[in-house]
């Protein structure tokens, strides 16, 4: 199977790009990073040089949502690195051929902050930045979608993996004895470990039954306190505390509230219909294997 990966050098992307390669894929990964092509792996920098005849295409590229402060230029920054990309993807493959089947990554923001609402695939976008910006990156998207093409939309959550992401930020402080969260630590973190992430990319390229809007998220969601007690219970803690969110409104602003001092519970019902089965459902399954 010949595929394209964008964002094949992030965190979920070279996981998934190796073990295609290992499967005997030919992958070619869209990146700005000047790299050397080798066998079945190549690298191009332009969408111009994206060739013809994929079968599939992964799309996972954008800057990261919480790699700084949102200035107005940086949020402009992350809507075009998602949207404005997503798009011209689109026009270079409707002139190039189609593929098979596109799966375009998005994020459980699209269903905005609430703490007690149950989230599923058939729930419509919330309100707040990165709602407008899951919802708008989406519809660029669904243009690829057609008779021909099968479209799935990767509704992440946040990506547990021991040595990069979230989880090596999240658990820092419990290296130096301090349980810690954020806020009052009530919120709901809807989460995935990084295996069962790309094990459920490669299921939903390899199915032609699942299409549209997937959550990718473990069945079980936890608050952040039930995470920071999972963390706590692998490592001796000599303090617990929360970080108040005053402080990280003054530190982080805008995409405080958004991404760290709120969440969703968002399950994966999709994946579940489908037959996926997750290899770590639960929080201390997830936790016992990348400690």
């Amino acid at each position: 199977m010949k595929v394209l990966v964008t964002g094949g050098t992030g965190l979920i992307g070279r996981a998934l790009v190796n073990g295609m390669l290992a499967d005997g894929y030919e992958v070619t990964v869209l990146t700005r990073q000047a790299l050397e092509s080798q066998g079945s792996l190549q690298f191009v920098r332009s969408l111009t040089d994206v060739p013809e005849g994929l079968d599939a295409v992964v799309n996972l590229a954008g800057a990261g949502l919480a790699d700084r402060r949102w200035s107005a230029q940086y949020k402009h920054e992350i809507r075009d690195s998602r949207i404005a990309l997503t798009r011209d993807l689109v026009d270079q493959l409707r002139s190039k051929g189609m593929p098979r089947v596109f799966l375009s990554g998005s994020a459980i923001g699209f269903y905005g902050a609430d703490n007690n609402k149950v989230f599923t695939e058939l729930d419509g976008a919330g309100t707040g930045f990165s709602a407008r910006l899951c919802a708008d990156w989406e519809t660029e998207a669904r243009r690829i979608e057609s008779e021909s093409t099968r479209l799935v939309l990767l509704r992440t959550g946040v990506v547990l993996d021991a040595t990069g992401g979230a989880f090596p930020q999240m658990t820092q402080s419990f290296k130096f004895g301090v349980s810690s969260w954020m806020g009052q630590g009530s919120h709901w973190l809807s989460w995935i470990h990084i295996d069962d992430m790309v094990a459920a990319i490669r299921f939903c390229l390899e199915n032609s039954g699942v299409r549209g809007a997937v959550n990718m998220t473990a069945p079980e969601p936890v608050t952040h306190r039930v995470f920071a007690d999972a963390v706590s219970a692998r490592r001796l803690t000599l303090l617990k505390l929360g970080m108040p969110a005053l402080v990280m409104r003054l530190m982080l602003g805008e995409m405080a509230d958004e991404l760290l001092l709120t969440g969703q519970k968002v399950v994966p019902n999709a994946l579940i219909a489908a037959g996926f089965t997750h290899s770590h459902p639960n929080i201390d399954s997830a936790v016992e294997s990348l400690m």
